[in-house]
């Protein structure tokens, strides 16, 4: 499972990211497990809305129907804190769909995965780029 928080200045979340996350789940490419949104005033209250809540939740539904619950209090808290206020979040769990018939092979062969990382684009870039230059 992946945990993904996706910061938004302001409250700018708008309708282009709803069908950019519905797409890879309907390909069964990723598999969305919970989704919240986490809105943070100019005066730092924070109102969650998760798959079950109201408002938001609607536009959620439209990614996965899956209600997991695997985002805690605790984690959306955390988030929460992490945010400047007037600024928001899209926090995702999501599970790589394909990995899961090797995961299985792995497994019934005895193995483990024992490392992972996620590399971010930006470093991604960054690497190329010094490629890029020789350096």
């Amino acid at each position: 499972m992946d945990l993904a928080v996706i910061a938004f200045e302001g409250h700018r979340f708008d309708g282009q990211v709803i069908p950019a996350l519905r797409e890879p789940q309907q390909k069964k490419s990723v598999r969305i497990r919970d989704l919240a949104f986490v809105p943070k005033a100019p005066d730092s209250s924070v109102t969650v809305v998760e798959l079950t809540g109201p408002g938001v939740a609607e536009t959620l539904r439209q990614v996965t129907d899956a209600q997991f619950d695997l985002l805690s209090d605790e984690d959306l808290r955390t988030v929460s804190d992490a945010l400047g206020d007037g600024s928001s979040a899209l926090v995702v769990t999501c599970g790589n769909a394909w990995a899961a018939r090797p995961a299985a092979a792995v497994r019934e062969s005895e193995g483990e995965l024992v490392m992972m990382e996620r590399v971010l684009r930006d470093e991604v870039v960054e690497a190329i780029a010094s490629l890029d230059d020789g350096s």
